[in-house]
């Protein structure tokens, strides 16, 4: 009898091309596929990842699903891939889902977050985990400012990488909130689906307002234009990271 199981991961994308399973780099797909595949004895099973992160992005609650046969128990799963898979990469639970599920279709919504240690010195053992931005200290308020109409349902075309696939560029963001956490600022976004890069686009030009460079009219404005051109820069990856999936 056909199951569906439904996991969600947790893992340190800095070794690996992404999500997405692809010819010339490792990808967190490939790694939990071919442990999968050596679990059940099914050559053929495949999984789906709610989302395609990027190269050097993180995540602390991906969703992936997949069919199989295998009669293996829910702890068998767990304990099995927690021992299997690289250190990285690790399984935070495994569920039998209902009949049909889909962890790419039937999201409703994701929430991410981007860290920025933003003092002079950088922090070793942070530094595949947040964008280090030495000077000048960043406007908190002004960053808060900027962020605001960036909330609710609009055309986020400008906020898009080059070679984003996507036929519409309209989204909803239901959260956009930015706060200093000790010696870093933390941004987080949550919306209904989000385009290629946006939300690293969505913190340069954030970072942009903190330095002074732009305001919430600025903002609104870049949205209106719909020009990539006029946003911010595009954050490094490795301080992003997927934290949750809405179903």
């Amino acid at each position: 009898m056909t199951r569906i199981l439904k996991l969600t991961l947790e893992y340190d994308g800095t070794a690996y091309g992404g999500w997405q399973r692809q010819i010339n780099a490792r990808s967190v797909q490939q790694e939990l596929e071919t442990v999968l595949r050596d679990m059940t004895k099914e050559p053929e099973l495949k999984v789906t990842g709610a989302g395609r992160t990027d190269k050097g992005v993180h995540a602390l609650g991906q969703v992936a699903s997949c069919e199989t046969q295998s009669t293996i128990p829910l702890y068998g799963f767990l304990r099995g891939l927690n021992t299997l898979l690289p250190a990285d990469i690790s399984v935070r639970s495994v569920e039998d889902a209902p009949e049909g599920f889909n962890a790419r279709f039937d999201a409703r919504g994701k929430r991410y977050r981007y860290r920025i240690l933003n003092q002079p010195p950088r922090a070793a053992l942070r530094d595949r985990y947040v964008w280090h931005i030495p000077a000048p200290r960043l406007d908190l308020a002004r960053m808060q400012a900027a962020a605001e109409p960036l909330r609710g349902r609009h055309d986020f075309g400008a906020f898009r990488a080059a070679d984003c696939e996507r036929n519409t560029t309209e989204r909803t963001l239901s959260r956009v909130d930015v706060q200093r956490e000790g010696d870093e600022i933390v941004v987080e976004v949550e919306g209904d689906a989000f385009l290629k890069n946006m939300v690293r686009i969505i913190v340069g030009t954030l970072c942009e307002a903190g330095r002074g460079e732009l305001d919430a009219a600025g903002v609104r404005d870049i949205l209106e234009a719909r020009d990539r051109t006029r946003a911010g820069m595009t954050a490094p990856a490795h301080g992003l990271y997927l934290v949750q999936v809405f179903y």
